[in-house]
C-alpha cells in the first residue's frame, strides 16, 4: 500500500470522529475536536487526490468511514445491532476493495 492510500484510510478514520461528532458534540471542546477532524479528514483525502483519482479515493473514503461510523455507533452509543445493515455494510466494503483493486491494477497499466 502506498503512502496516498494511506492517507484515505487515516481520512476515512477522522470522519467517522467528525461524523459522531456532528450528533453528539454539546460543548466548546467536543465541538473544536469535530472540527478539527473535519479539518485533518479532508485534508488528508483532498491531498490523496492529487495523486490518486478522486472518484475512487471518494467512494474509498465515504464507505470505509460510513463502516466506522456504524460499528462505532453499535460499539460505544448503543445503536442496535442488525444483521441486515452489516449484510449492507459487506456490501459496500466489498465494492470499496474491489474499486482499490481495479484502481491499482489501471495505475501499474499507467505507469508501465
Amino acid at each position: 500500500m502506498n503512502v496516498q492510500w494511506l492517507k484515505v484510510i487515516i481520512a476515512a478514520f477522522f470522519e467517522v470522529f467528525w461524523v459522531i461528532g456532528l450528533k453528539h458534540a454539546d460543548d466548546i471542546w467536543t465541538w473544536t475536536g469535530t472540527v478539527i477532524s473535519i479539518v485533518i479528514s479532508f485534508y488528508l483525502m483532498i491531498m490523496a487526490g492529487k495523486t490518486l483519482p478522486v472518484g475512487t479515493v471518494y467512494a474509498v473514503f465515504v464507505g470505509l468511514g460510513t463502516a466506522g461510523t456504524v460499528f462505532s455507533e453499535i460499539l460505544f452509543f448503543g445503536e442496535p445491532f442488525k444483521w441486515m445493515k452489516m449484510i449492507f455494510i459487506l456490501i459496500l466494503l466489498l465494492g470499496v476493495v474491489g474499486l482499490k483493486l481495479v484502481t491499482k491494477a489501471h495505475e501499474e497499466e499507467v505507469n508501465s
